[in-house]
């Protein structure tokens, strides 16, 4: 094994900034904060999940539809590819598309990746996070890894059983679901796209979708 020789002015320099380390050593600030568990210091949600969760997705520039049961949930979206006036609209869910299929709702369609210039994009989620108004998606759903981020607006059909209070919860749902198979990826989308790279300027829908929209279905 070579040895390296070392010059006596650049131990002289390393050891002035070793010294200065730890004289300069500061106490930590919070050192309790060691022994306290996470979910004391994180504000719990106030309310009920459904309310907490709604309030933070549209802080947050989503949109969000409650539907009372199935049926609301195909009237609510007819509603709104009518008032959009959308022309295509895609679905990457195959129960969701069949549900909407017998619903007679024919404007929806199975979900390409080739099909670029659609309007919309509807899928479901892995979970609902109440305390940050976010979304759970990992690619083991169908076309996981591009169905949420490809198309200007973004549609997510959501169910009261899939609300969590926080992300560790919602991880934990996902462990219990694929136990040792867990996804390759797990994403956490909170409402639109933005980004401030340019100028520090707020710009919306440049890394994803432009709007995002929650039906949410209370059953």
């Amino acid at each position: 094994m070579a040895t390296f020789t070392t010059s006596a002015s650049r131990e002289k320099i390393l050891g002035k900034l070793r010294n200065g380390l730890q004289k300069g050593m500061l106490p930590m600030p919070f050192p309790e904060a060691d022994n306290t568990p996470i979910s004391k210091l994180i504000v719990q949600p106030s309310g009920s999940l459904e309310e907490c969760f709604a309030q933070e997705f549209i802080r947050l520039g989503g949109k969000f539809i409650f539907c009372e049961n199935e049926l609301e949930l195909l009237q609510n979206l007819q509603l709104l590819h009518d008032g959009e006036e959308w022309q295509q609209v895609l679905c990457s869910e195959p129960y969701l598309l069949d549900f909407f299929q017998k619903g007679k709702l024919d404007f929806v369609q199975t979900a390409q990746p080739e099909l670029h210039t659609a309007d919309a994009c509807i899928t479901g989620c892995e979970a609902l996070v109440a305390r940050t108004g976010s979304f759970l998606f990992s690619s083991r759903q169908p076309m996981g890894r591009v169905a949420s981020v490809y198309f200007p607006v973004h549609i997510v059909v959501a169910f009261a059983r899939q609300l969590v209070p926080d992300i560790g919860d919602g991880l934990h749902l996902l462990q219990q679901r694929y136990k040792e198979a867990l996804p390759s990826m797990i994403n956490l989308n909170t409402g639109p796209s933005r980004t401030a790279d340019i100028e520090k300027t707020l710009v919306v829908g440049v890394h994803g979708p432009g709007e995002v929209y929650c039906l949410f279905v209370n059953n």
